[in-house]
């Protein structure tokens, strides 16, 4: 149990920062807009006060910490993904890390901003309410895609390290 605790902190930690690396490559060099998670931590910092859905968060006061709050709340997702990817494949995954079940469960994550959180910031189920809905759950998709593979890559490193 503590073992797989201690295993997805590092991987989900790992892989998030993996995450955030590609998308600060698309960024700077492809010139694509990243995340702004100074908007999810507003979105979460309303919950607290009963408030779970906006029309639009970027019109929503800005709340003192919020971006702090965001980029807090991306990484305990992270970890929480791990954990998952752990929960469905065992622990011993990370001593023999295999690509389709983390990409697998990149991939489905995608559901969790498609059905929760851009409803709940306004965006809409699936980015329907967005200027261009298909470039929106393309950047999505390929963003989950990714952080399939930075799972993956996470258990590569931290199974040579364990090891």
């Amino acid at each position: 149990m503590l073992e797989g605790l201690v295993l997805a902190v590092l991987i989900g930690l790992t892989a998030t920062a993996l995450a955030d690396l590609w998308a600060l490559f698309q960024q700077r060099v492809l010139g694509m807009p990243g995340p702004n998670w100074a908007l999810v931590g507003r979105w979460v910092g309303y919950m607290p006060r009963g408030q779970f859905f906006h029309a639009s968060i970027a019109k929503a006061q800005a709340l003192p910490a919020e971006r702090i709050l965001g980029w807090s709340t991306h990484y305990l997702i992270g970890i929480g993904f791990a954990a998952l990817l752990l929960a469905l494949n065992g622990v011993q995954w990370v001593h023999q890390p295999t690509l389709l079940p983390a990409l697998a469960l990149g991939v489905a994550t995608v559901l969790a901003p498609f059905l929760v959180m851009q409803p709940g910031m306004g965006a809409g189920f699936f980015a329907s309410k967005t200027p261009n809905p298909a470039a929106a759950r393309a950047r999505s998709l390929l963003a989950h895609s990714v952080f399939g593979v930075a799972l993956y890559l996470a258990g590569l490193l931290w199974s040579a390290v364990l090891a």
